[in-house]
């Protein structure tokens, strides 16, 4: 059997269902191999974009996507969708060519160490050098991309080795069950809730699995305890129920850091520390719960006093099986910053200025996506206020990154989740910035015939620089640009343009877009007058003598 072949065997063996990516002369033979196969490919028109798609292909799935480049230049493309998965806890496997590595006559043409290369950036990265190994490096690739903390890994095939035969035997595929906390932990972690006066629950990232969001709906639910979400656990809980005290989008002195700091326990589930910290511990303060899959990375201003290690949902029931709900739980302060925090969120979602104001804009567009719809945002000053003011009903249908936090993202990421989710009602909100980043991957989408919506947030700035050079009291300059005409620039990918021109009109826009089939694109201009007022002068004058 050809080594491609196999390869294409092994990869079919852990399930995949897509390669995106842009193949090259060096990936011939794994292309030929893969045409037969039940594997669908799915050509972009950028490296980037595939492994974007692929990254959050994993996130939604927990399996692990791939992607495919050719030698050097389509490798070096590869970098941030790395960076953005293994940051970002996503499973992905890379697949990139190379060169003859036994007889080529090419010297160092477009030759670039892409192992070494990815070393950095992945948990898991080899040049496949034999046809036989191809068994044991894919199966190994699998299992490292997907075992807690999941991220990024890369295999390098050459052009040589994919053509080489072998008889080399596929891996069955291994069933692992994550380790579970033992007994005594639980018990500590029950006491010290117990013995707390205002525990407080904050859930993070990797408690964004269906089981673990189950298990803690069910213990809120049962025990009243009031909680703070991440913005990548945005949704593991529903965001409308009433303990739900708001998500950690500033960096301190919102409502929810007031009820956080007047606590005396963080019960701390599924928190990466990549993630922005939602608090700092400090000695003769609050104390800290941490359960999590993996043991804490101890530093100056996170030291928990007791730590559960294992499976988060196997933790959280036991614990809720054994918990014993406590008459001397004050939860007084920490429920009269949530009014105080619902109220304020409510603020400007009736105000018809234009350009569009952030609170009008995030407000419309949670109104006309269902609750099961997904929205994918792309990295700016708007992801601050969707992280806020968004309120998820579901687990996994707000996707931001706040990890590597890379420009970019939105598109192919509101493409993957609709590749997933065929079913469900999916949104890319971007900026301007942003979405030129891989506005070609609207050709993608119209290839593919996807039914979804683009909304672009236009202010012919990266807004978010510009913001904070004025609050750092710098002079503006070096941050704005022009845009093309984003109505004809739709059309000529074969989507429908739309430029809204009254606030009044935005509601009735959103859904008829998201009712209709095809790719719709809405350019929305924004007022960001409101950053400051909200985002800077509120927080400063905010004491928390609520």
């Amino acid at each position: 059997m050809k080594a491609s072949d196999l390869f294409v065997k092994a990869l079919e063996a852990e399930g995949v269902e897509y390669i995106f990516g842009i193949p090259g002369e060096e990936n011939l033979d794994f292309l030929d191999s893969l045409k037969d196969s039940k594997i669908k490919l799915i050509i972009t028109r950028h490296e980037q974009g595939a492994g974007f798609m692929a990254a959050t292909y994993g996130r939604l799935t927990g399996k692990t996507g791939v992607c495919l480049a050719t030698l050097g230049p389509g490798a070096t493309n590869l970098v941030t969708a790395a960076a953005y998965a293994q940051l970002g806890a996503m499973p992905m496997l890379m697949i990139t060519g190379q060169k003859p590595i036994k007889t080529s006559k090419q010297g160092q043409f477009q030759i670039v160490d892409i192992v070494d290369m990815m070393k950095p950036l992945t948990k898991f990265t080899k040049q496949i050098v034999d046809g036989d190994n191809i068994p044991s490096r894919v199966r190994e690739a699998f299992r490292l991309a997907e075992e807690e903390r999941p991220g990024a890994v890369h295999l390098e095939l050459p052009e040589d080795i994919a053509a080489e035969q072998t008889d080399a035997q596929l891996f069955e595929k291994s069933h692992v069950r994550r380790s579970i906390a033992e007994h005594k932990s639980i018990r500590e972690a029950i006491n010290l809730i117990e013995e707390a006066k205002s525990p407080i629950l904050l859930i993070g990232a990797a408690a964004n699995r269906k089981l673990t969001s189950k298990m803690l709906t069910e213990l809120v639910n049962k025990f009243e305890i009031p909680f703070v979400m991440t913005q990548m656990g945005k949704g593991v809980i529903d965001e409308r129920n009433p303990w739900h005290l708001g998500n950690a989008a500033l960096s301190d002195n919102d409502f929810l850091h007031c009820a956080i700091n007047r606590s005396d326990l963080i019960i701390n589930v599924g928190h990466d520390v990549v993630e922005k910290p939602p608090f700092f511990m400090k000695h003769g303060g609050f104390k800290v719960l941490h359960i999590n899959f993996l043991s804490a990375s101890v530093d100056p201003v996170y030291f928990p006093q007791v730590e559960i290690v294992g499976d988060i949902a196997h933790s959280i029931y036991e614990i809720c099986q054994k918990l014993t709900k406590q008459d001397s739980w004050d939860f007084s302060y920490s429920m009269k910053t949530k009014r105080l925090l619902d109220d304020h969120i409510q603020e400007g979602i009736d105000d018809n200025r234009f350009p569009v104001i952030p609170q009008r804009l995030v407000s419309d567009i949670r109104k006309a996506v269902p609750s099961d719809g997904i929205i994918a945002l792309d990295n700016g000053v708007y992801k601050i206020w969707f992280a806020r003011n968004y309120l998820a009903h579901k687990s996994n249908t707000v996707l931001l990154d706040n990890a590597l936090a890379s420009m970019g993202a939105g598109l192919p990421s509101a493409m993957a989740a609709k590749i997933v989710n065929p079913d469900k009602k999916v949104m890319a909100i971007c900026g301007d910035g942003g979405f030129m980043m891989n506005s070609q991957e609207l050709e993608t989408a119209v290839r593919l015939k996807l039914n979804f919506v683009v909304v672009i947030i236009r202010d012919n700035a990266y807004g978010m620089i510009k913001w904070k050079q004025k609050a750092m009291g710098f002079d503006d300059f070096g941050l704005d640009y022009g845009n093309p005409d984003f109505v004809k620039y739709a059309e000529s990918y074969g989507c429908r343009g739309h430029r809204l021109d009254k606030t009044e009109n935005l509601l009735s826009l959103l859904e008829k877009c998201l009712d209709t089939d095809g790719v719709d694109l809405i350019e929305i201009p924004v007022d960001y007058s409101e950053n400051d007022r909200v985002l800077i002068d509120e927080l400063k004058n905010r004491t928390c003598a609520i």
